[in-house]
């Protein structure tokens, strides 16, 4: 992926939140000792905030003084809650992201079917279950990205399917209106 150090946020056992309403600043500073371990004492320049409302506040916590925080989605909850005076007090700024334009989206699924990119998906639905997937997204009864299988008729096609690839001109082609 391209980092040189990973913390396990399980394996480690952080818990940012003390119940369901209260952020747990102390988790933050472990957190950002354990960053500061790893870096020789430097905390990061620019945080990319996925996870959303299970992390933001540890994310503004541990990015450096005049950092950033680049937030691109909300997999645990569109509610963030933060300490502010960490924002402002030490400069730091706070980013929207959506990934890609509609070209970008397109050249990353073109790397996907190349094989040159591996999604990392924590569920697959059938496209039955479809409804349920955006129920799920919808409500964050869910952890981590969710995916549908619609192209692959049956579990184990996909990109390794040597036919898949006239199935995704079609389906492009009907996105289209071809």
């Amino acid at each position: 992926m391209g980092a040189e150090f990973v913390i396990d946020r399980a394996a480690e056992a952080y818990q940012f939140w003390k119940d369901e309403h209260t952020p747990d600043p102390s988790e933050w500073r472990r957190f950002g000792a354990r960053i500061r371990d790893l870096t020789g004492g430097d905390d990061p320049d620019i945080v990319f905030e996925h996870p959303g409302r299970e992390t933001f506040g540890a994310s503004v916590f541990v990015a450096k003084r005049g950092g950033t925080i680049v937030t691109c989605a909300s997999t645990s909850g569109f509610q963030h809650s933060y300490d502010n005076r960490y924002l402002w007090m030490n400069v730091k700024r706070i980013i929207g992201s959506h990934f890609a334009n509609y070209r970008e989206a397109w050249q990353a699924n073109r790397l996907i079917d190349r094989g040159r990119i591996h999604p990392t998906l924590s569920r697959t639905y059938p496209l039955e279950h479809a409804g349920q997937a955006a129920y799920d997204v919808h409500r964050n009864a869910h952890q981590g990205k969710v995916g549908v299988r619609c192209l692959a008729p049956r579990e184990g096609l996909g990109v390794r399917d040597p036919g898949k690839r006239a199935r995704y001109a079609d389906a492009i082609n009907i996105f289209r209106g071809r």
